[in-house]
């Protein structure tokens, strides 16, 4: 059973409250609060990285965007430690500084020096039954919330629109990252979302797939199989947003203010291994 009473009050999360589909919704390479990546701290980064395609000259090569943003996964991955922190809304400089933080928090790290690198991102906004995330508190069911935000990043690479004359696709993480090629889906199964691996980490392995899409490989169950075909767990799709600041400012976070100032000094720190 799953808590109701840690979620923010007075939060209408409806369907489809973004624009249409996500159509609309063009996405940015501007900064944030949160995805501050003018930050010294992110510069900083983006340079240990090497040159992204915002260096290269001529219009934006993908393969060269794809292969920085890998290396980007790669390097969150192993530095910044993950832990349960509820915070999402803290900024990307402060999740460096601190060496650590929740799968949203490493994702929106992504999306931060997707954006230096003059990679377009948004969000798409869902909310994901609670139950989800059994396997990582198996005694303590009514601490989980019963719904949680999540803020999947989407990517768009090559050239802009208006400097190609044609408009580019955008791809989600999971397809950036390879996860929805057969070669990659083969490496290993699904994603339980217990053990030492968090949902972060399996991006690069496994396809993350929240519609049941007919491209995914079937599976048997919820989480099982090389697609890991989570549709089942998804309550409503909230629909595209320009960057998760505009869909935590509509929606709240997953918890509300009350249970964040509780929780965090202990989640916060707690591995999620």
């Amino acid at each position: 059973m799953t808590s109701s009473l840690l979620r923010p009050r007075g939060r209408i999360r409806t369907g489809a409250t973004g624009a249409s589909g996500g159509a609309a919704v063009e996405g940015s390479t501007a900064p944030t609060r949160i995805l501050d990546w003018r930050n010294p701290r992110i510069a900083a980064l983006v340079r240990e990285l090497g040159a992204g395609p915002a260096d290269a000259a001529g219009p934006a090569d993908p393969a060269r965007q794809t292969e920085s943003l890998h290396r980007a996964h790669a390097w969150i991955s192993g530095a910044v430690r993950p832990v349960y922190s509820v915070q999402d809304e803290r900024p990307v400089s402060e999740v460096l500084r601190r060496g650590r933080g929740s799968c949203s928090q490493r994702l929106a790290v992504l999306e931060a020096v997707a954006r230096a690198y003059g990679v377009p991102t948004r969000v798409r906004g869902l909310l994901v039954d609670g139950s989800f995330w059994y396997p990582r508190f198996p005694r303590l069911h009514r601490i989980v919330p019963d719904r949680v935000l999540l803020a999947w990043p989407e990517f768009r690479l090559g050239s802009p629109p208006e400097a190609s004359g044609a408009p580019t696709s955008w791809l989600t993480v999971s397809e950036l990252l390879g996860g929805l090629r057969p070669e990659a889906a083969e490496q290993g199964g699904g994603f339980t979302n217990a053990g030492s691996e968090t949902l972060f980490e399996a991006l690069s392995r496994t396809a993350i797939d929240w519609d049941a899409a007919p491209a995914a490989c079937p599976s048997t169950g919820p989480g099982a199989g090389p697609a890991c075909d989570l549709s089942a767990y998804v309550l409503t799709d909230l629909g595209h947003y320009d960057s998760r600041d505009e869909l935590f400012a509509r929606h709240g976070q997953t918890l509300c203010g009350l249970a964040r100032l509780v929780a965090e000094p202990v989640l916060g720190r707690r591995g999620a291994a």
